[in-house]
């Protein structure tokens, strides 16, 4: 049955709350739920980022660290699929972070798919607003070749915008490479991506492609985190949009990331 969302300031709350926890346990129980969109007809962006945030304070309380950011949809095909206009952002916490080359349980994930991109070590902190993609070079350590898994906990990723963002923008784990470049040191724009699966290329791209500059996209997350009076710390780790579409990930799969000037990431997932 579809249930009708309170507007803001109208007793939001306990919405909030029963969207977050059925989230937080199909996370707990690895039984994917059904689209918010579905059980609530009027679901707003705001709503979901606060139904994002309840979870994120939940995991806080229970231990888990935050490490950085992850940001999605930043190609502009799959802002057109959603019809959004601009990208989404998620948390990344400590027990997300996998070794690079590691063997992935598959059991681990729901649904999981991969995503290669170009991940920012932060040196310094970095608050919006108004910080451009200029600033974001400048507070950036070194970027690393970076495989995000995103996973859903929605049933059969039938998401729209709201149960992406609502899901912590369908963020699963990340894998980053084991050597840093100086962001000074390379064309973060041009640099070109080949992707493989099993040892055969099955895409390429370059960072363009990440709203057309990967800094951008950082510059993009800091003013947006900036409404919810947050910002970057120093030592996080960003994850700034996938070069290619996401790929489905079968049992006994390998993909490895070959980022020109930069480095390699592999990862393999274990068969159930």
């Amino acid at each position: 049955m579809k249930q009708t969302v309170k507007g803001k300031g109208d007793s939001m709350n306990p919405f909030v709350e029963k969207a977050a926890k059925a989230l937080w346990e199909a996370e707990l129980n690895r039984q994917p739920i059904e689209p918010l969109t579905q059980t609530y007809e009027s679901i707003t962006v705001e709503d979901s980022y606060a139904i994002q945030q309840q979870v994120k304070a939940w995991k806080l309380d229970s231990g888990r660290r935050i490490i950085g950011r992850k940001i999605g949809l930043t190609s502009q095909a799959m802002q057109n699929a959603l019809g959004v206009h601009e990208p989404d952002f998620g948390s990344l916490f400590d027990d997300m972070l996998l070794p690079e080359g590691s063997l992935v349980p598959y059991e681990r994930f729901l649904q999981p798919k991969v995503e290669a991109e170009l991940a920012f070590i932060m040196k310094h902190d970095l608050q919006g607003p108004a910080v451009h993609f200029q600033d974001v070079i400048q507070a950036t350590a070194y970027v690393v070749p970076a495989f995000e898994i995103i996973d859903s906990r929605v049933r059969d990723w039938k998401i729209k915008i709201q149960d992406t963002v609502a899901d912590n923008a369908s963020s699963g784990a990340l894998i980053l490479g084991s050597r840093g470049v100086s962001v000074h040191d390379v064309n973060l724009r041009l640099i070109g991506l080949v992707l493989e699966r099993n040892g055969e290329v099955i895409d390429t791209a370059a960072g363009a492609a990440v709203l057309g500059h990967p800094a951008t996209a950082v510059a993009w997350l800091c003013n947006k985190l900036a409404t919810f009076g947050e910002g970057m710390k120093a030592g996080d780790i960003v994850l700034s949009g996938s070069f290619t579409r996401a790929y489905e990930v079968k049992p006994g799969d390998v993909y490895s990331a070959h980022f020109a000037g930069v480095g390699t990431v592999q990862v393999g997932f274990g068969s159930k």
